[in-house]
């Protein structure tokens, strides 16, 4: 279960390393400046050492393999009816003179096989709390951890985050080998570091490479500033532990760039510096507080591009920065005072080069935070406060809405149902009890026909809309259900009361 990217280019070359001296050679003279003839056998020419480049790995590895798991997840199959003919029906019910009833669909049960995954992740306390992907467990039913003593635990998951494709999950165990968490902003490039995880199954495998690039944007998430490597990172690696040469935790590997779906020269892990802000918000809230600036745009550089491309050339004053295209109404942005056409090239007075290193930024905040922002406008520089704000445009604390505080126990309609009514779907409240649906009005039997423009066609769906319903700014629930007697019915659900 990993992420892969194809790309349409191919990277061909090779890199390679020498290690070896310099050679030091020097004009002999005398007093009067006249050179010396050379001896009949000249002594060896001086040599200098060069600095060692060697760099040793092993106390590294050996620390992280302990903290790196093998996850097993397991997602059940769905089971759906289906209507079905026996061709033999009309032929047999003749001949035995059960009266030919023609060809009648029947209702049977079809059960889709369990699909099973597998992925990395990285052991971060001692009492068992784990981070990992969210591609990677986000829809497991079960899921499996071994660690590399072979001990073996169930798994449940504290939160996910697929804005980040975060995931945290605890196992029930005390004393657990937990990894240092280093930093991430301190990588340099050209740095050496390894790749811990299990690909192809294949358990506690380590490789090594060096920091090609940072806070790269590759368009699979929502907020991205990726550590590029080139240390072979394949399918299973996915949840597992980017480390520098002290062993310390500097990124959670994530994907990779390829043609065909294995390695091809290049790795991404997300950089330490958004984990820890996602993983202290999952612990505490079970979902992220995450703040927005309210702006759209992207890197100068790119959009420069653009614009000579149209044949209409721009001068920002800079090269580097954050374009800045739309400011989202009702905004921190708007608040603070950002326009169309501004550039941002510093927050809290660190440079911000690119739209990636902006997100991450922005990323280690919560709503009501404040941070100073420098921007440029008609090339001149200018600096403004702004108080971060949540999706729904507040700095208040975002909880998850639990599906117990609904309330209710939903099924999709069945047959008998679907003909009576004349409809082709819905989700059927099976049993009800106080909470926000009853508040509202449903009972026992509505059937659930749309919620927030959506056919509620599965569980699925029904879950989904919830889910984003709780992350929009009005927060709310606008249901056309019917009542089993067929009149139609609208029930607005509050997720705010």
């Amino acid at each position: 279960m990993s992420i892969m990217k194809k790309t349409t280019k191919t990277w061909m070359g090779a890199v390679a390393l020498v290690l070896g001296t310099s050679v030091v050679t020097a004009s002999v003279v005398n007093q009067k400046g006249a050179p010396v003839p050379e001896p009949a056998q000249a002594a060896a020419p001086a040599m200098v050492a060069a600095p060692s480049a060697y760099v040793d790995l092993t106390t590294a590895a050996e620390t992280a393999v302990n903290s790196v798991v093998y996850i097993a997840v397991t997602i059940e199959g769905k089971t759906q009816r289906i209507q079905s003919i026996d061709p033999f029906e009309d032929f047999f019910g003749d001949f035995f003179g059960y009266g030919g009833r023609g060809r009648q669909p029947q209702q049977r049960e079809y059960k889709q096989p369990d699909r099973k995954g597998a992925g990395s992740g990285v052991i971060i306390s001692q009492d068992g709390y784990i981070v990992t992907n969210n591609h990677v467990v986000g829809q497991a039913d079960a899921i499996t951890v071994k660690l590399n003593d072979n001990r073996e635990f169930k798994g449940r998951i504290i939160g996910t985050d697929e804005t980040t494709d975060l995931a945290l999950i605890k196992i029930d165990a005390k004393g657990l080998p937990a990894i240092k968490i280093g930093n991430s902003d301190a990588l340099k490039l050209g740095q050496w570091v390894l790749a811990v995880g299990n690909p192809f199954n294949l358990t506690s495998t380590v490789t090594a490479g060096i920091v090609s690039a940072k806070a790269r944007s590759m368009g699979a998430n929502g907020i991205e500033s990726f550590i590029q490597t080139d240390a072979a990172i394949n399918a299973g690696n996915s949840g597992g532990a980017l480390v520098n040469e002290q062993g310390e935790l500097v990124g959670i590997n994530s994907m990779i760039y390829s043609q065909t779906g294995s390695y091809a020269g290049y790795g991404f892990a997300i950089p330490t510096t958004i984990m820890n802000k996602v993983v202290a918000d999952l612990k505490v809230y079970g979902t992220v507080q995450r703040a927005l600036l309210g702006v759209q745009g992207g890197d100068v550089d790119k959009y420069l591009d653009a614009q000579k491309e149209k044949g209409e050339p721009a001068d920002l004053g800079t090269m580097k920065g954050v374009y800045i295209d739309k400011v989202s109404d009702g905004s921190a942005a708007e608040e603070a005072g950002l326009e169309k056409g501004d550039v941002i090239t510093e927050i809290d007075g660190r440079e911000v080069s690119k739209m990636a290193e902006l997100q991450e930024q922005i990323s280690q905040h919560k709503p009501g935070d404040k941070v100073n922002i420098t921007y440029l406008r008609n090339k001149k520089e200018k600096h403004t406060s702004v108080t971060l704000r949540n999706s729904q445009g507040t700095t208040k604390v975002m909880e998850e809405v639990d599906m117990d505080q609904l309330g209710v126990s939903l099924r999709p309609i069945n047959d008998d149902d679907k003909q009576s009514l004349g409809l082709s779907y819905g989700l059927v409240v099976n049993n009800i009890r106080r909470g926000k649906m009853m508040d509202a009005g449903a009972t026992k039997g509505t059937i659930l026909l749309e919620v927030n423009d959506k056919k509620m066609e599965s569980l699925e769906d029904w879950e989904d809309v919830v889910k984003a319903a709780n992350q929009s700014s009005d927060r709310a629930l606008w249901i056309k259900a019917v009542k089993p007697s067929g009149r139609k019915q609208s029930i607005v659900v509050d997720l705010n009361e």
